[in-house]
């Protein structure tokens, strides 16, 4: 899932020097899970699949290490989603979940899922 990268909000003007300028704040950004972040399960859901093939990161973000592969068939027991870092102007959501054919936990990117992942939020 690609989301918009916040706009930058005019909040007030400031006279410096003389001079009046723009005061701007940005839209608060959702945290990403970095490397070697792990996570509880707060997604009480079923059990589900995912797509071919996708890998199992060690956190949010293309960058952090591949802990395994969820295959085709293997199911998954989905934790929590959150966002990943910016990539140019792109921004994905990712999945934490658990192979329980390996045993092996990871972060999938979502558009890489055919459910596209979890629906609870990690809340961090």
């Amino acid at each position: 899932m690609r989301i918009a990268k916040p706009r930058i909000l005019l909040a007030a003007l400031a006279v410096t020097a003389g001079v009046l300028v723009p005061v701007v704040s940005a839209a608060p950004a959702q945290a990403y899970a970095a490397c070697g972040k792990r996570v509880s399960d707060k997604d009480n859901s079923t059990w589900h699949a995912t797509a071919n093939g996708a890998n199992m990161r060690s956190g949010s973000n293309t960058g952090c290490s591949i802990n395994g592969l969820a295959a085709r068939g293997d199911v998954l027991d989905y934790h929590c989603y959150t966002y990943g870092a910016w990539q140019g102007e792109q921004r994905y959501a990712w999945t934490y979940a658990r192979n329980t054919r390996t045993g092996v936990e990871g972060w999938l990117r979502t558009d890489t899922m055919s459910d596209f992942g979890s629906s609870v939020p990690c809340g961090f």
